[in-house]
């Protein structure tokens, strides 16, 4: 009797890890992108200087983000976006992922 694997299996196992690998492919960067944003919210957030700036400051020094909110409260500032990254995948299906990120501020 032999042991190991068949064709057919290596066949289906072999497709099997395949997509799994380009479905990570695809779906790092996103999350890393995620990352990044929430790191530069924290470290805003964070700064000493910002903490004096008016709202209006801070939303003049990241006008290029239209999607992201600011709130200053009891002296905390507190910025947030929400933002949808769609990722096509095979024909015409597509991954949507939904990204919150905030700082902890």
């Amino acid at each position: 009797r032999q042991l190991g694997l068949s064709m057919s299996g290596f066949v289906v196992t072999a497709i099997v890890l395949i997509f799994a690998a380009v479905l990570a492919m695809k779906l790092i960067p996103a999350y890393m992108q995620d990352g990044e944003i929430k790191k530069v919210f924290d470290t805003v957030a964070q700064d000493p200087d910002m903490k004096n700036a008016t709202i209006r400051d801070i939303q003049i020094a990241y006008s290029k983000r239209a999607a992201v909110q600011i709130d200053k409260k009891d002296g905390r500032i507190t910025l947030s976006a929400s933002y949808q990254v769609k990722i096509p995948l095979v024909a015409n299906m597509s991954l949507l992922l939904d990204f919150n990120p905030s700082s902890s501020s």
